[in-house]
C-alpha cells in the first residue's frame, strides 16, 4: 500500500474532499510543516485548519506503519509456505493493527506450549479425528485408546483427550473472528474492577475509594483510569476486567464447534478452556492497553488545551519590568529587564526577616524602581508572594507611585533557572536571580519565556507522569509550535529556544541564527536568513512568514505576509497609486482594493483576505489585551477564608472534574464541574481556560486536609448538581488526615459531583 492506496481510506475516515486529502498529503510528503500549510497554502488544502491537517498527518503515519507491518507478516507467512490467495486477500484488506495481528497469530512463531507438547506426543491426528467426527456412535474414550503410549507420556485415554483438547484449544484461540468477538463484547459490556492488593485490605491510603470499585470499561473517565493504574503501579490496588463470560462462551461455541459434531459436550469444555486460559488473558491485556491509551489521549488533550491557553495568555508588552522572586530567610531577589527583556540590574532585600530591615528593603526597592524607570512589577506567587505584594504596594503608596503590581505564576521558573538555557543566558548570576528575570519576562511575554521550560514542569496537566511520555512530548511540542507560529516571532530579540519552534527551523538552525545575529548585528531584512549557515531555501519558505523584523528595510518583513507574495502586494500598491509604505497601515487605501482583481490560479480569496488583514494592522499580536488581577488585601492565607466570601481569582489548571483557581492564599481552590455554571457542563473547557480571570465564592474550607471548595454559580444557594451518574463503591471511606494528594482531592470532588457512593 503506497500513498496512493492510502488516500481513499483517508478520504473515507476524515470525510474530507478528495482534492483536500490528496493535495494536503502531497504537501506533507514534501516536508511542509502543519503551521505553514494551514497559514500559507489555504487554496491548496481547501482552507483546512491545523487540527484537520494534523489528523491527516497522524492517520497517514498510522497507515504507513500498518503497511510496513503488513509486508513483514506477508513475508513471514510466505516463508512458511502457508500464504494462500484467500489469506493474502484478508491481510491486504486489514485497516487496523489489531485485526492484522489477530490474523497473523496462528502463523506467529510460538514458544513451547501445552499444545506443542501434545503434538510432540503424537496427538495431532486424534485432535483432527475429534474435530471432524460427525454422527459417530463410538465412545470418545475408545476413539482415544489407540493413542495411549505410556512411554510417550500418554498414560491413558484421559491423558490423550487432554492433550488433544490442548491442541484444539490453541487452534480455537488463534481464530481471528473469535478474538474479535471476545474483544468487542468485553469492551462493550465488561466492567473495570479494582480491589486492594494482597496485604492492603483495610489499610489507609489515598486509593481507598477504589478498594471495591467497578465501572463499565468503556465509560471509565481518563482521570479515574490513570489514578487506578497508578494505584496498581504502587502495589496498592489490583485491577481486572470482568467480562460477560456466559454470553461470550455461548457465542464462541456457535462459532468454533463444528456443526453436528459427535462430541459437542466435550468440545464445550475445550472452548471454555481456550477462552479462560488463552483468549481472555490476552484480550484483557489488549483492552487494558486500549483503555489506557484512551485515558492517555484524553489526559493529554486536556493538558494540551491548558498549555495552549497558558502560552497564549495576554502579554503586558514592551515595558520595563521589575521581577521579584520572593523569599523569607534567604531574602527576595529583585531583577529589572528593559522593554526587550534585556537584564539590567538586580538586588536582594530582606523585608520579612525583622522590623529593622523593612525600611532598608523599601529604600532599595524604590531606588531600583526610580533609577531604572520601572513601569511594572511582577511578583512570583510562591512562598511569601502575597506578603511581598503587600510590601511593594505599601512602598509605592508611601511615595505616591502608581505602578501596576502583578502576581505571576512561578510554575517551572526554578526548572528554567537551573537549565542549560538559563546558564547560557546568565552564566554569572545566581539561580534565584535568574528566576526573578524569568518572572519579569513572563509578564512581558508569557509565550517567549515559557517555551524555555519543559511543558511538563509548568503545572497545567494531570497524571502527566502516568501517560505515554512519547505521546505527551509529541502533543505538547505540537501545541508550542502552533502557538509560536500563530503569534509570530521577532527575529532580532527571540532566543534560540523560541526560534526553534518556528516552522522549518529546529534547534540547530535556531542556534545558528542567534550566532549569526551576535556576530553580524541585527537582521534588517528577511532574505538575510539565506546567508545563515544550514538555512536553505526550503527552510526559508517554511519559516519566513512567521518571523518579524521591526524597522526592516522591506516594510512587509514586519508582517505575516509571506515573501512569495511581496510582488503581489507591490502591484496592489501600484494600482492604488501609492508607495508600499503608504499602503501599509492605511485602512482607507486598503479597503479600496478589489480583491477579485488579484485572484489567480495560485492565489485565491483566502490568501488575499489574509494579506488585506495584515496590511490594515501590520505585525499585530493576535493575543488578548492584558488585564491584571488584584487579590483581596485581607485574604493572605487559607485561614483568612470564610464561607460565602466572594473573591477574584485566576484559573491555574483545568481538569475533567473541574478547575483549580488561584485566589491568592498560596493554595489553589477547586471549582468542581457542578459549580462552574448554572447549567449542566460536560466539559470544563467550554466554560473556563487556564489564565482566565474569574470571580468565585468560597463554599467550604478544610484547613486540616488543605482543601478549598469554590463556586462560580450565580444562584444564591449553591448546591452540587446531581447528574444521575452512580459509582458503586463498597469500601469504607477512610481518608488519611495528612493526604493532600490530587487523588484525595479527586475523591472529595467525586462526592460533590452528584456521584452516589455507597458503603457495603
Amino acid at each position: 500500500m503506497n500513498s496512493f492506496d492510502i488516500l481513499p481510506i483517508l478520504i473515507e475516515e476524515t470525510g474530507l474532499k478528495k482534492n483536500q486529502v490528496v493535495q494536503t498529503v502531497a504537501l506533507l510528503e514534501e516536508g511542509a510543516t502543519v503551521p505553514f500549510i494551514a497559514r500559507y497554502r489555504k487554496e491548496v488544502t481547501g482552507e483546512l485548519d491545523e487540527v484537520q491537517i494534523r489528523l491527516l498527518q497522524e492517520r497517514l503515519i498510522y497507515f504507513k506503519e500498518l503497511e510496513e507491518r503488513r509486508q513483514t507478516v506477508l513475508k513471514s507467512i510466505d516463508d512458511q509456505g502457508k500464504l494462500t490467495s484467500e489469506l493474502r486477500g484478508k491481510i491486504t484488506l486489514c485497516r487496523q493493527k489489531t485485526e492484522l495481528e489477530d490474523i497473523y497469530l496462528p502463523y506467529k512463531p510460538k514458544r513451547r506450549t501445552k499444545a506443542t507438547i501434545a503434538k510432540e506426543r503424537g496427538l495431532d491426528p486424534l485432535a483432527e479425528q475429534l474435530f471432524e467426527s460427525v454422527g459417530s456412535s463410538v465412545e470418545i474414550e475408545l476413539l482415544a485408546a489407540p493413542f495411549v503410549n505410556p512411554e510417550g507420556d500418554v498414560a491413558d485415554a484421559e491423558s490423550a483427550l487432554q492433550g488433544a483438547g490442548h491442541i484444539l484449544a490453541e487452534r480455537f484461540a488463534d481464530v481471528a473472528e473469535g478474538r474479535s468477538l471476545v474483544r468487542g463484547l468485553t469492551w462493550q459490556r465488561g466492567l473495570f474492577c479494582s480491589q486492594p492488593a494482597r496485604g492492603k485490605v483495610g489499610t489507609v491510603s489515598k486509593f481507598e475509594m477504589y478498594y471495591d470499585f467497578s465501572e463499565p470499561l468503556k465509560q471509565v473517565p481518563s482521570h479515574r483510569m490513570l489514578a487506578m493504574r497508578r494505584g496498581e503501579k504502587e502495589e496498592v490496588l489490583r485491577l481486572s476486567i470482568d467480562a460477560p463470560e456466559e454470553d461470550i462462551l455461548l457465542r464462541l461455541r456457535k462459532l468454533l464447534i463444528p456443526a453436528k459434531n459427535s462430541f459437542h459436550s466435550w468440545f464445550c469444555l475445550v472452548v471454555e478452556d481456550a477462552y479462560q486460559r488463552l483468549i481472555a488473558p490476552s484480550i484483557e491485556v489488549d483492552l487494558r492497553l486500549q483503555a489506557k491509551k484512551a485515558a492517555d489521549e484524553e489526559a493529554i488533550r486536556v493538558f494540551a488545551e491548558n498549555l495552549r491557553n497558558l502560552l497564549l495568555a495576554a502579554p503586558a508588552g514592551s515595558s520595563c519590568v521589575l521581577g521579584v522572586d520572593p523569599g523569607l530567610r534567604t531574602g527576595s531577589k529583585l531583577a529589572v529587564v528593559d522593554q526587550t527583556g534585556r537584564f539590567l540590574e538586580h538586588v536582594t532585600i530582606y523585608p520579612h526577616t525583622g522590623r529593622g530591615r523593612i525600611e532598608e528593603a523599601q529604600q532599595a526597592l524604590l531606588r531600583l524602581i526610580d533609577s531604572q524607570r520601572v513601569e511594572m512589577v511582577a511578583i512570583g506567587n510562591g512562598t511569601a508572594g502575597r506578603e511581598m505584594e503587600q510590601f511593594v504596594r505599601q512602598s509605592l503608596q508611601s511615595v505616591d507611585k502608581k505602578i501596576p503590581v502583578v502576581m505571576i505564576s512561578e510554575s517551572g521558573a526554578s526548572v528554567y533557572s537551573a537549565s542549560d538555557i538559563a546558564r547560557e543566558e546568565f552564566p554569572d548570576l545566581d539561580l534565584t536571580v535568574r528566576g526573578a528575570i524569568s518572572i519579569a519576562r513572563r509578564l512581558q511575554d508569557p509565550l517567549a519565556e515559557l517555551v524555555k521550560v519543559d511543558p511538563k514542569s509548568i503545572g497545567v496537566g494531570q497524571y502527566q507522569h502516568d501517560v505515554s511520555q512519547v505521546a505527551l512530548k509529541k502533543a505538547l511540542g505540537e501545541v508550542v509550535e502552533s502557538c509560536v507560529n500563530f503569534v509570530g516571532v521577532d527575529l532580532n530579540t527571540a532566543s534560540w529556544a523560541l526560534l526553534s519552534f518556528v516552522s522549518g527551523i529546529g534547534e540547530s538552525v535556531a542556534k545558528s541564527i542567534v550566532t549569526y545575529r551576535d556576530e553580524n548585528g541585527l537582521f534588517t531584512q528577511r532574505k538575510q536568513l539565506l546567508t545563515v549557515p544550514r538555512f536553505g531555501k526550503k527552510g526559508f519558505e517554511q519559516a519566513a512568514g512567521f518571523l518579524r523584523i521591526r524597522g526592516a528595510t522591506q516594510p512587509l518583513d514586519n508582517t505575516a505576509v509571506h515573501p512569495e507574495r511581496y510582488k503581489l502586494v507591490a502591484q496592489m500598491a501600484k494600482d492604488a497609486g501609492s508607495e508600499l509604505r503608504e499602503l501599509i497601515n492605511n485602512p482607507g487605501l486598503v479597503n479600496a482594493i478589489v480583491l477579485e482583481k488579484y485572484v489567480t490560479a495560485d492565489v485565491g480569496l483566502p490568501t488575499l483576505i489574509d494579506i488585506i488583514a495584515e496590511l490594515k494592522k501590520p505585525g499585530r499580536d493576535p493575543r488578548e489585551t492584558f488585564i491584571s488581577t488584584s487579590f483581596s488585601a485581607d485574604v493572605m492565607e487559607p485561614k483568612d477564608l470564610k464561607e460565602g466570601m466572594r473573591l477574584n481569582g485566576v484559573v491555574t489548571n483545568v481538569a475533567a472534574f473541574g478547575a483549580f483557581v488561584d485566589i491568592g492564599v498560596h493554595q489553589d481552590g477547586l471549582v468542581h464541574i457542578s459549580q462552574l455554571a448554572d447549567r449542566y457542563i460536560k466539559d470544563p473547557n467550554t466554560v473556563v481556560k487556564v489564565g482566565q480571570q474569574v470571580q468565585v465564592k468560597v463554599l467550604e474550607v478544610d484547613l486540616q486536609r488543605k482543601r478549598i471548595s469554590l463556586t462560580m454559580r450565580s444562584q444564591s444557594k449553591e448546591k452540587p448538581v446531581d447528574h444521575g451518574r452512580k459509582v458503586q463503591q463498597k469500601a469504607p471511606q477512610r481518608q488519611s488526615e495528612k493526604s493532600t494528594n490530587s487523588h484525595s482531592d479527586l475523591a472529595a470532588a467525586l462526592k460533590k459531583s452528584g456521584f452516589k457512593v455507597t458503603k457495603g
